[in-house]
């Protein structure tokens, strides 16, 4: 599928996933696919980061890779590695037949036949469908040399296997990094990447997202949900609800039937958007109860 030839393309192809997009996104996602840049998104936890990279590749038929990052990462688990079993499998073989050709069994072993792809290399192979999107999901959690292993990678979309040599992308992936700020990411990453701030919706567009994933919630409820939540990220706790979370807890709602938020009702389904046991034995009755008073009183001068 061909690219989207403006914003407003962009937003309405990314609302056909169910992925409501504002403006200010859907610029930055417009120029990353234009220019052939990579997109780093930072922001809070369950601001909608991922689901961009999801949405994007439904939306362009593309396929999506996904390279979860994590304390430890190292190139060998993100770009390949060999299946040392099926090696040493193929080398008893060779040595209980008498194989005698050593240089053809050494290209064999390191061939494409034992090599295991990762995500960074799948990113790389030619599609026929087009260059996938390679989300590159939480930056923030992987080391500094991974860092700097992967600003080499995406300067030049290319990775070298020593037994094989270097492989360099037909198409650049469409590049996706996200990041919840758990520490800083060095700045020369980020200046290879167009860079955007997702912070959480106003009030319209989590009703209107909250619309699209939880259809069937009646409008009065809907808008009670999102008055409250986000009187509860005006609070101080430890982890504010993200647009997931606030998704999560319109489900149960609809789940329990409720019709009308209570004080009751909230303190008996914070786990739905409370993480942390501290923050729901602050919340859970009179702070309940005060809140949904002043969600609904935003409402009514809204």
């Amino acid at each position: 599928m061909t690219l989207p030839n403006s914003i407003d393309a962009v937003q309405s192809e990314l609302s056909e996933t169910g992925y409501v997009c504002g403006r200010p996104l859907a610029t930055v996602v417009f120029l990353s696919l234009k220019l052939g840049r990579p997109l780093f998104l930072e922001g809070a936890p369950g601001t909608g980061k991922t689901e961009i990279a999801k949405a994007l590749a439904q939306s362009l038929n593309r396929k999506l890779i996904r390279l979860q990052c994590y304390e430890g990462l190292d190139a060998a688990s993100a770009v390949y590695e060999w299946n040392f079993a099926a090696q040493m499998i193929a080398i008893r073989t060779a040595e209980a037949t008498q194989h005698g050709d050593r240089a053809a069994l050494q290209a064999e072993l390191f061939g494409p036949d034992f090599l295991i792809e990762r995500p960074l290399l799948q990113a790389m192979r030619p599609d026929e469908q087009g260059a996938p999107v390679l989300l590159i999901d939480e930056i923030d959690r992987a080391d500094e040399p991974f860092e700097a292993f992967l600003l080499e990678a995406l300067s030049d979309f290319q990775l070298t296997i020593p037994e094989i040599g270097t492989l360099t992308a037909p198409e650049p992936p469409i590049v996706i990094l996200t990041s919840n700020r758990t520490r800083e990411v060095h700045d020369a990453l980020k200046r290879r990447c167009l860079y955007h701030w997702v912070d959480y919706p106003d009030m319209d567009r989590e009703i209107a997202i909250l619309n699209t994933r939880a259809p069937g919630l009646p409008e009065q409820l809907s808008r009670e949900i999102i008055a409250f939540v986000h009187r509860l990220r005006t609070e101080d706790i430890f982890k504010k609800p993200g647009v997931a979370e606030t998704i999560d807890w319109a489900k149960c709602l609809l789940a329990l039937d409720v019709i009308d938020l209570s004080p009751e009702v909230i303190s008996d389904t914070l786990g739905a958007i409370l993480k942390y046991q501290d923050d729901i034995a602050r919340i859970a009755g009179s702070d309940a109860a005060r809140l949904l008073d002043e969600a609904r009183q935003s409402l009514q001068t809204a």
